[in-house]
């Protein structure tokens, strides 16, 4: 899931979901966004006798819809207002939601899903196989233009799906349903991964009712989730209220969440401190050097899973992906930015610089990869790198950075943005775009013209989460968070073998794809972003999860 620096920036990502199959949303890091939220009322607002924790948020770039998010600001929404077959625990291990089991052949091609019986929606309508098989055709159908539709390309009838005459309510070959509360899953390949792929927020239920007016429903939506969905007023706030009726792993321990929308994290700081927000985990550069020392405040601060970094489109002139001299002015333009330094002055040791595509928390990381010195400061072989590339075909620039002006990456960007000039010499420069929204809105459309800003917040516990949504050919040109366009057959292939493979196998090959991205850099790695987070000092059962984010159903007084 496409992560929003302004909330721990999610490509969420949500789009984001684990042990196999990672995922960002979402130009994916925006979600650290601070605020403009109303500070009128106080924490744990009571109502009726009914705790409500306030917590920080960015406004979504689309409505509530499951299989159209793809960054962290609506998936943190979508994620308490829908369940799925299979949840994870705040380790990433896999538990039953809505399935009683998820069972594959002997070879990994067929799935039997057995449902829990007499599961509803918050309309009263029961949840079935088909809430299921029509929900996924419907994300998979290219007619629907959902931004996650990739997440389904091993299904059987996929492709099918994908051509230019659909009408958009064609079903999935490979989808059928056996009773009310069975279905079977045909794959076009082996797919390991995918009992858990299906804990991803793109898999959830839908109701009939959705199908009438998927825009309206997005506004808001029907629940199966642990919270309903009460209210929500744009670029302010967010209400989500408990859910009586949810029986599954993640009852909640509070009576409702409100996500207050914020622009500027030192003002959602600034609320926490005085008491009229709960908690926001979107701390501003200029707190992280003493946050964790802040009497006013409890502070949290662990390693974490999300990763930041640029993107530059893989056919951008003089830095096509697929010539010589642009893989050498990637990586030259990757070893003259000082990861160390940054993280030390502008982070304040809230970080560790990335060494590869995947996290130190995800299944499979191994940081002395070939090609991870690639990712390592050295100012004479960038500058090196460099004058080889101007031999092939000169280039003055300038090389823009864009990021969205309402969260965290001004002062990341700058420093980006000095090292280029002060150690390749280059003319650099950064072009903020005011909104997470416009940003993301501008990078789905490929408008940005040189590199802007991106991260991954995963979507299951899985290296392959990481690799193929962002950087598989077929979550290239809109189809998913590929937003580079990057395609290389190598890679493609790596991921396909890996995917019908044993772990210890598997994990060779995904580790051999992503030397393969040390290499080509079709998004350039900066820094691991740690889980930081502060509240006041009354909230109880913080933690942050495998992803980064905070269980919001476990808050409480």
């Amino acid at each position: 899931m496409i992560f929003n620096p302004a909330i721990p920036d999610v490509r969420r990502k949500h789009m984001k979901n684990k042990a196999l199959l990672f995922a960002a949303a979402a130009c994916s890091v925006a979600m650290l966004l601070g605020g403009c939220g109303s500070s009128a009322s106080k924490t744990a607002q009571t109502n009726g006798g009914k705790v409500v924790i306030t917590v920080n948020n960015s406004e979504p770039q689309n409505e509530i819809v499951p299989g159209n998010i793809n960054e962290n600001a609506g998936g943190r929404i979508g994620l308490l207002v829908n369940s799925t077959l299979v949840t994870f625990d705040e380790k990433g291990n896999t538990v039953n939601e809505d399935a009683e089991s998820v069972t594959p052949n002997a070879d990994a091609t067929q799935y039997t899903v057995k449902l829990k019986k007499d599961k509803k929606f918050s309309d009263g309508t029961p949840i079935t196989a088909e809430s299921f098989t029509k929900a996924w055709s419907f994300v998979a159908n290219a007619k629907n233009a959902q931004k996650c539709s990739s997440f389904f390309q091993t299904i059987k009838g996929y492709e099918d799906l994908q051509k230019n005459d659909t009408k958009g309510d064609e079903q999935l070959s490979g989808l059928k349903v056996v009773d009310k509360y069975t279905f079977t899953v045909d794959l076009n390949q082996p797919d390991s991964v995918f009992a858990i792929k299906v804990g991803y927020l793109a898999f959830a239920p839908l109701p009939e009712s959705f199908y009438k007016n998927p825009k309206a429903y997005g506004e808001k939506p029907v629940s199966s989730g642990p919270y309903l969905f009460k209210s929500w007023d744009h670029n302010k706030q967010i209400e989500l209220v408990k859910n009586p009726a949810y029986e599954g792993p993640r009852k909640a321990q509070n009576d409702g969440i409100t996500f207050k929308i914020y622009t500027d994290g030192t003002a959602a700081y600034r609320d926490v401190q005085s008491g009229n927000l709960d908690m926001t985990d979107n701390i501003p550069d200029t707190e992280t050097k003493t946050f964790q020392k802040d009497t006013t405040v409890k502070a949290y601060n662990r390693p974490g899973s999300v990763i930041q970094q640029f993107g530059i489109h893989a056919k951008l002139p003089h830095f096509d992906v697929t010539t010589e001299e642009g893989r050498l002015r990637r990586q030259a333009v990757s070893m003259a930015i000082d990861r160390e330094t940054i993280i030390k002055k502008v982070l304040n040791n809230t970080a560790s610089p990335a060494n590869e595509f995947t996290s130190p928390l995800t299944p499979g990381y191994k940081a002395d990869l070939k090609g991870h010195e690639n990712l390592k400061f050295n100012a004479a072989k960038a500058k090196e790198l460099w004058a080889k590339a101007d031999k092939i075909s000169k280039y003055d620039g300038p090389l823009t950075f864009t990021y969205n002006a309402d969260g965290n990456a001004k002062s990341v960007f700058d420093a980006v943005v000095n090292s280029l000039k002060n150690h390749l010499g280059i003319n650099a420069e950064t072009t903020p775009v005011p909104t997470f929204q416009e940003f993301r809105n501008a990078c789905e459309q490929r408008q940005v013209k040189g590199a802007w800003r991106a991260g991954w917040m995963p979507d299951y516990p899985s290296p392959e989460n990481y690799l193929t949504q962002e950087f598989a050919s077929v979550a290239a040109d809109g189809n998913g968070s590929n937003e580079a366009d990057y395609k290389n057959p190598k890679f493609d292939a790596l991921l396909k073998k890996a995917a019908s493979s044993k772990p210890a196998e598997a994990t060779k090959l995904y580790q051999q794809a992503n030397e393969i991205l040390l290499e080509d850099l079709p998004y350039i790695p900066l820094f691991y972003a740690n889980a930081k987070a502060v509240m006041v000092p009354s909230l109880k059962g913080f933690v942050m999860d495998w992803q980064n984010m905070p269980l919001y159903y476990k808050l409480h007084k």
